[in-house]
């Protein structure tokens, strides 16, 4: 059997953030290189854990953000170093203030990018993982036992399934 090309996956964001000015920049960062943003979630409060306030202050934001534009699956190790360097060029007398954490999803799962290596995770390239965060059954997303605490209570289940909703309507389209 000859291997075949993956479909095209929609490309997402993870932002946490504690300085909505930086926020901004992070977002025209983001689309002057990703294209338009499709999809932009409510935001949420970040506050299971406080793994980040030493460096970004609090209160922590979370929201989602999904792009129009298809991409290769192949190109988020690619992506995940690009917006390191987007954090690194926005931060505030040399703290993060905007946590971006990039990913896909297709019709069966979401994946993050991580630059941190942990059993589950897949190795890809430049020092990137992937780390299957979620997986659509029935209706609805489920966690992995791995998964994040956050994603775990479900919080984000109607974000993930609009941003795959607008997926199944461009791949319908050709996309």
């Amino acid at each position: 059997m000859q291997p075949e090309e993956p479909q095209s996956v929609k490309l997402l964001c993870g932002v946490l953030y504690s300085d909505p000015e930086t926020l901004e920049h992070a977002f025209r960062r983001l689309e002057s290189v990703y294209g338009p943003v499709d999809y932009r979630s409510t935001e949420f409060p970040f506050d299971l854990t406080d793994y980040y306030v030493s460096e970004m202050g609090s209160p922590i934001m979370r929201l989602f953000l999904s792009f129009q534009k298809l991409m290769h699956p192949k190109s988020i190790a690619r992506i995940k170093i690009e917006t390191n360097a987007i954090e690194s060029d926005i931060m505030v007398n040399g703290r993060r203030r905007v946590n971006l954490d990039p990913g896909y999803m297709d019709y069966d799962k979401v994946v993050l990018a991580s630059a941190k290596y942990n059993g589950q995770k897949i190795y890809l390239d430049h020092g990137i993982w992937a780390d299957l965060t979620l997986h659509y059954t029935k209706g609805h997303f489920d966690p992995y036992p791995w998964s994040f605490p956050d994603f775990k209570l479900g919080l984000y289940n109607e974000v993930f399934l609009e941003i795959r909703r607008l997926y199944k309507e461009q791949r319908k389209q050709g996309h």
